[in-house]
């Protein structure tokens, strides 16, 4: 079976790295790719915005399964573009990918089918906005409606910073993306990131991870995209996983079905372990980056197996197996990231790094004169297993001091919570 897969991150290079050991595979194509994901699959120079040049190439080169891994063609609508060309593709529907194209969408439908998550308010002006924050006080979280590539996001401690979140969306801080808010509850808790495989009946647990959005040590400073994840989230053991899929996958899947768009492809929902059990922060529609890293090196089975059990309705019989040790995965970005990254330096050492037994996965890298150089904020996930989360971090960090890249940095505590729970 010939696969085209879409995107050009560090989560792509880690779907492309998986795809490529399945037996079932004819050729692996990619667009448009990176110079990591050129090492398992031909890039091709397609727009992915191009609905009919995808159609084209895919009828062209007898593509058997579109693997879509970005969130923002599955909400533009790709996905329903290629299923009406009679092209098979991995992915949910444009109605279903509003389950992250709009928080607000998200929220109401938790509403409707009672599924647990913070209390909310939704707006689009600023002065409502402003008026249900002084009347809720802080802490709160304030979310751009819309994508905004994981940087919409403002968890303020204080009320003037929850204000400031709100003339900053107002404003055109992030696009349209912010032309309606979100205001929530702020949910005390554990963090952890819940995934399931979906094919519009049923959704089979796909494994959990907890990721590190802030961009300093000890969770400080800005949200970034991720700065770092390990699998599996201890916190989400076997009784919590069977409640979040009681509490909160299940409804969702009923609902979706309810409302005429079943989901099918990845449902990632982001969690927050309270005192009072598990609660939805949010749902993505894709796998997570860097969290895709960690569970593509945990996964035993054959991925396109099971996209393609996704992808023909046949989940309910179907299992998922996992490898017991520990993955962790550490991003080092460009300097500048989360603001404005520094484009173009050279990045040497990366052959050197792979031989220590970590796996390099490119995410914002290019070629340039036979060199890899840095081309976006972040730029490698440098991902290790280990028998301990402990093991495995010490096996990342020592890659990561291998690579010699001075335009580079990383956080040097990923996966800190897990160590901790480790020497007690």
């Amino acid at each position: 079976m010939n696969v085209l897969l879409l995107g050009s991150g560090g989560r792509e290079h880690a779907l492309a790295w998986k795809l490529a050991a399945s037996p079932l595979l004819g050729k692996l194509y990619a667009a448009p790719g990176n110079p990591g994901i050129a090492d398992e699959a031909e890039l091709v120079a397609l727009n992915i915005d191009d609905h009919a040049a995808i159609i084209a190439f895919c009828k062209e080169h007898d593509i058997g399964l579109v693997v879509v891994g970005p969130e923002a063609p599955l909400v533009a609508g790709i996905a329903d573009a290629l299923s009406g060309a009679g092209i098979r593709v991995f992915g949910p529907s444009q109605k279903a990918a509003q389950l992250e194209g709009s928080k607000a969408f998200t929220k109401e439908l938790c509403a409707r089918f009672n599924i647990p998550t913070g209390a909310f308010g939704r707006f689009d002006n600023a002065e409502a906005a402003k008026a249900y924050i002084r009347q809720h006080g802080a802490p709160i979280v304030v979310k751009a409606d819309g994508l905004a590539a994981g940087k919409g996001v403002t968890v303020a401690m204080i009320e003037s910073e929850a204000l400031d979140a709100i003339d900053a969306c107002f404003s055109g801080a992030f696009g349209g993306a912010g032309a309606e808010v979100v205001v929530e509850e702020f949910l005390d808790g554990e963090e952890a990131s819940f995934f399931c495989l979906c094919d519009g009946k049923t959704a089979l647990p796909f494994g959990t991870a907890q990721d590190h959005k802030r961009v300093g040590d000890g969770d400080t400073g800005p949200n970034t995209g991720g700065m770092g994840a390990y699998s599996p989230a201890p916190v989400m053991d076997a009784a919590m996983v069977e409640r979040t899929m009681r509490e909160i996958i299940e409804p969702t899947m009923r609902g979706m079905v309810e409302i005429g768009a079943p989901f099918a492809g990845i449902l990632f929902a982001g969690l927050m372990i309270t005192k009072d059990g598990p609660k939805l922060i949010e749902y993505n529609v894709r796998f997570g980056d860097p969290e895709c890293q960690v569970l593509m090196m945990r996964l035993k089975d054959d991925l396109l197996v099971l996209l393609n059990a996704a992808t023909d309705g046949q989940l309910e019989h179907t299992s998922v197996r996992w490898r017991d040790d520990p993955a962790l995965t550490v991003v080092m970005a460009a300097k500048g990231y989360p603001g404005t990254p520094e484009k173009g330096s050279v990045i040497r050492g990366l052959d050197a790094a792979g031989k220590t037994g970590a796996q390099i996965f490119h995410a914002g890298t290019a070629l340039r004169d036979g060199q890899i150089i840095a081309n976006g904020g972040r730029v490698l996930n440098v991902t290790a297993t280990g028998k301990t989360v402990g093991e495995a971090q010490a096996a990342a960090y020592r890659a990561v001091d291998v690579i010699d890249w001075p335009g580079g940095f990383c956080r040097r505590d990923i996966g800190w919570r897990a160590v901790e729970r480790e020497k007690a």
